[in-house]
This record gives C-alpha cells, structure tokens and sequence, in this order.
C-alpha cells in the first residue's frame, strides 16, 4: 500500500494517514475452546542428537580437553567418545522441530570451535531423532545404549 492510501479491510472503516489502529487481542483459552481443535505444536520437545566429526590427526590429550570444555559450555551434553581423527557428541536439544534441533546441532562445533579449543574438524554425520523413537529404539535393541558413562570418553 502507497503512503498516504486509506485502508479497507472487509468493508470495515476506512482510516486515514495517521490515524492509529486498534489492536485487539485474542486469550489462548478463547482460541481452542471447541473440542477437537488441537493445540499449536509450536512447543518445545526433546531431541535426541548425535554429531560426528572428523579430520585430521590430534593430540588426544588436546582433544580430550577440548570435549570437556565442551561438555562445560553446553551442559545438555551426554557424553563424547574421541579419538586422534574423530569424535562423536551425543545430547539431547529442546527445540521447536527437528529443523530446529538440527540447525543448532550443526553450529555446535563450529560456534565452540574457538572457545573450547576444538580442532578444526569437519561435520560428517548428524541424526536427530524425537523422544519417542530414540525410547523406542532402545527398547527394541537398536542404536546406542543410554550415555551410562555420562561424560567425555575414548572409542
């Protein structure tokens, strides 16, 4: 709309420039009152993720400092299992969706690169599964048991 042009919406009044709307608003009890409209599944849920990196040869004990300085900085961390050319984090990300979870578990190594004293390794693996499908999972016997050993581990 051009500066200066009156509004319509719906036939409702027109207003002029300058002229100030009204807002109204609108309470979330009001919004699902009937039965059978779901609530948003804007909320936040828990993801399980596993991030794998790789690259060249470190010192292990270089590593090993890094990863807890890691586990430090970002307390949702489980555990980390290393070695000289690869590393791999497991934790769980509350986010919104799995889009969520997985653009912050793909910044992780290099947003903490620098202040943990990460090497500079390349992501080559990411999965990111829901709650109920890593339980699942486990109960099945499929994947990686529960981080028992909670904390920074060699393979």
């Amino acid at each position: 709309m051009r500066p200066g042009t009156a509004v319509s919406r719906g036939g409702g009044t027109s207003r002029t420039v300058g002229e100030e709307r009204t807002l109204t608003s609108v309470s979330s009890s009001d919004t699902y009152e009937s039965e059978g409209v779901e609530e948003p599944r804007d909320l936040p849920r828990l993801w399980h993720v596993t991030l794998s990196v790789s690259g060249p040869e470190t010192p292990l004990k270089e590593l090993r400092r890094g990863l807890q300085q890691l586990a430090h900085d970002h307390p949702f961390l489980l555990t980390s299992r290393y070695a000289s050319d690869h590393a791999e984090i497991r934790y769980w990300e509350e986010a919104r969706d799995l889009h969520d979870a997985a653009a912050v578990a793909l910044r992780l190594w290099g947003e903490h690169r620098r202040t943990a004293g990460l090497p500079p390794w390349e992501i080559v693996g990411l999965e990111v599964i829901d709650r109920q499908t890593y339980h699942q999972r486990i109960a099945e016997g499929y994947g990686p048991p529960p981080a028992t050993p909670v904390g920074v581990h060699p393979f």
